[in-house]
């Protein structure tokens, strides 16, 4: 992206149209936050906890069909790695960031299945809401012009990662999953999950690709971060709630 271009995504105009979509964000945070009252925060269906709730033994590919299922319909991970990707061109780079949100979200989704290791999921969950809020604000140049720095973006998409993954691990410690086969299926669940991954960002990556041949490509640039804030927003309020409600 050339200087001019990426000054085009800054105009005061854009900038007051972000800050309209930050507003609405922070309402549907509270009218989020209020939806979390009646709805369940963990979106496991009846069929699929009968599922996990009943294995006993190795099920390898039921977890690997279960683990790329949760990745492609989980819209709070997706709406991260569209914002990691946005502004990504070249393949390698593509391909490191993926990377070490791969490499955070396999390690706690394993450490947490396995090995033991628990935290609320609803704060786990909030955290994951921030981290979308997070890339679209870098995004929109904001650590910069707001706050006069930038911080380590491959370092927040490790941590950000971890926290992705142990937001998967507490949707398996719902469950009482039988010892019996419990690490292959682990393995495998996550296996399913990189699978999911895959096919994820190869649309995005598509649509992005064709998107970027267009002039709304910059045009609503802007715009298009701004409102993955304000999904981050939501999610995060969402979360929240349900965390005070539930204590």
């Amino acid at each position: 992206m050339s200087a001019s271009d990426d000054a085009s995504l800054f105009t005061p105009a854009r900038r007051r149209e972000a800050a309209r979509i930050v507003i609405v964000g922070v309402i549907m945070f509270i009218m989020g936050a209020l939806a979390s009252a009646v709805v369940s925060a963990h979106g496991v269906s009846q069929k699929d906890a009968l599922f996990l709730s009943s294995i006993d033994g190795a099920a390898i590919g039921p977890l690997m069909y279960l683990g790329a299922k949760h990745m492609v319909t989980g819209y709070d991970h997706l709406l991260f790695l569209v914002g990691v990707i946005f502004f990504l061109y070249r393949l390698k780079d593509i391909f490191l960031y993926v990377s070490l949100f791969t490499a955070g979200h396999s390690l706690t989704l394993l450490g947490g299945a396995l090995g033991g290791l628990r935290a609320d999921p609803y704060i786990v969950d909030a955290i994951i809401g921030l981290s979308i809020v997070y890339k679209g604000f870098e995004n929109l140049g904001g650590f910069k012009r707001v706050l006069g720095f930038q911080p380590n973006t491959r370092a927040a998409v490790l941590i950000f990662g971890l926290f992705h993954g142990f937001g998967l691990a507490t949707k398996l410690q719902d469950f009482a999953l039988s010892p019996n086969g419990l690490a292959v299926n682990i393995v495998s669940f996550n296996v399913g999950v990189e699978i999911g991954q895959v096919l994820a960002l190869t649309y995005v990556l598509l649509v992005l690709s064709y998107w970027r041949t267009r002039p709304s490509y910059l045009r609503y640039a802007y715009l298009t971060n701004a409102a993955l804030m304000s999904a981050g927003f939501i999610f995060t309020g969402y979360q929240l709630t349900g965390f005070f409600l539930a204590g």
